[in-house]
């Protein structure tokens, strides 16, 4: 999942006072760092990976710690794709909190790195590594929080439930879903935080942001189709099937989707509008009227990312086409990938881009996360974002207050998409948190040579030690 940023101006950046240092003793230090490392080497990649691995690892560690097999679960569909739920018994006073942390990785191949992709590398003040962004940092902070409140005998009011899963980056044993189909009693809560989403936002290492995603977008993967009878390349005629999809391609390209704002996104443009200066600020105000200025719209659009909070984004991922280097083709194929806004389903948008390629000859399928390609898709919507919950704002806030002085804790729509996905959908409101800072032009996630600052890590364990204590009775 890409994490939201915001891309505010130099001049913000500098009036942000720079963050305080993580409180965290060597004993813990150590902690972290070996339950990270250990996560980073097991390949958990679908290809050729093992969540189950992983998994077992973690129920390792926390049994290690005095957790009670009883308090754990170890179960999936496949013997590759094991999740593992663990439950911190409370008081009972109030009712669980859910945390959640998908286990696999997208794919990494070693010559595209500079570093073994799957070895816990140390360098130049980073830990390199598939995951150390997205998102085995966050579920090595979630084991040693649980950890550290064990030994530190803490008792919470509440149970607190961890459940580390497989499949959030594809495949097709999606762990969250799983678990609320096959094992709801074990992931029942009040409310979910995900830290696969939000995080604190840095511009030279001034922290200026604290975001909270408190919706996201629907993710969809739609297959173009172009067939054609082919024959030998030496007699080339005009009807080929690569440039039929080509030209699609280029529609698709130049095409924007309508400009539309919900409450989350109102609320952050109009909260960004009062730290940016100048013609943004003046548009980040124009675009939040009842009636948007369409000049201001452009303008904000050439930024990608506030562009992908102001529209539906359809783009070109993969292309397959041709059987022999001396003949035409017979078939063209592509991938298109969309991030849905809320509001709009599935096959709304497989409608509209149909409309968009205005050519009978290119099919398009919907293909679901499993790789099934149907001639429709699901008429499912993104939910309305649920209601902001006080508990969870007014900890964040306390605690970005006091480890990232300055910056603004702000409700976004993650970009990308989560297993929130799901929780949400079962009627558990979730919250994309996270203690993780980043540079705003330093995010790594899915690609090459992925990398997270080593003082960021440790704040972000010092972070979630803490929230969760004060989500659950504790000081």
């Amino acid at each position: 999942m890409q994490k939201s940023l915001l891309f505010l101006t130099v001049a913000a950046a500098l009036i942000a006072p720079r963050m305080v240092a993580a409180q965290v003793d060597e004993q813990t230090r150590k902690l972290a760092h070996d339950i990270f490392q250990e996560l980073i080497e097991i390949n958990t990649t679908d290809s050729v990976g093992n969540v189950t691995t992983a998994a077992k690892a973690m129920q390792q560690r926390l049994l290690d710690a005095g957790f009670a097999k009883e308090d754990m679960f170890l179960g999936g569909p496949n013997d590759r794709k094991e999740n593992l739920v663990v439950r911190y018994r409370g008081t009972g006073k109030e009712k669980p909190i859910l945390f959640i942390g998908h286990l696999d990785v997208v794919e990494a191949r070693r010559e595209d790195w500079t570093t073994d992709p799957f070895q816990f590398v140390e360098k130049d003040g980073f830990y390199y590594g598939r995951g150390t962004q997205d998102m085995k940092e966050s579920d090595a902070i979630l084991v040693t929080t649980l950890i550290r409140l064990k030994q530190a005998g803490y008792k919470p009011d509440r149970d607190l439930i961890v459940a580390l899963t497989a499949d959030e980056e594809g495949g097709k044993s999606n762990g969250v879903d799983w678990l609320l189909k096959n094992h709801r009693d074990l992931v029942e809560a009040a409310y979910v935080l995900n830290p696969d989403g939000g995080g604190v936002d840095l511009e030279h290492g001034k922290a200026v942001s604290m975001d909270v995603d408190a919706t996201e977008k629907l993710y969809g993967d739609y297959q173009l189709t172009v067939t054609n009878p082919g024959g030998h390349s030496s007699l080339p005629v005009p009807d080929n099937a690569i440039y039929h999809l080509a030209d699609a391609l280029t529609r698709l390209q130049h095409h924007e989707f309508p400009f539309e704002l919900n409450a989350v996104t109102k609320a952050y443009f109009e909260r960004l509008s009062t730290l940016e200066t100048g013609e943004k600020a003046a548009d980040l105000k124009a675009i939040v009227l009842t009636t948007p200025d369409p000049t201001a719209i452009e303008r904000l659009s050439k930024n990608p990312e506030w562009n992908s909070m102001m529209h539906t984004t359809c783009v070109a991922t993969r292309l397959q086409a041709g059987h022999a280097n001396n003949a035409l083709p017979q078939m063209a194929q592509a991938n298109v990938n969309c991030r849905i806004l809320p509001g709009h389903s599935l096959e709304e948008i497989r409608q509209r881009l149909i409309e968009i390629f205005d050519d009978p000859k290119v099919t398009v399928r919907y293909m679901d996360d499993a790789g099934n390609v149907s001639d429709t898709a699901p008429d499912r919507k993104q939910l309305a974002p649920p209601p902001l919950n006080p508990e969870v704002m007014d900890a964040v806030e306390k605690l970005s207050a006091a480890m990232w002085p300055g910056a603004s804790v702000i409700p976004t729509m993650a970009t990308g998409a989560s297993d929130s996905v799901y929780t949400n959908a079962a009627g558990m409101p979730s919250y994309g948190v996270s203690g993780i800072a980043l540079e705003t032009n330093d995010v790594r996630a899915h690609g090459k040579d992925e990398r997270l600052p080593i003082d960021s890590y440790y704040r972000g364990v010092d972070f979630y030690y803490q929230l969760m204590k004060m989500l659950s009775g504790g000081a």
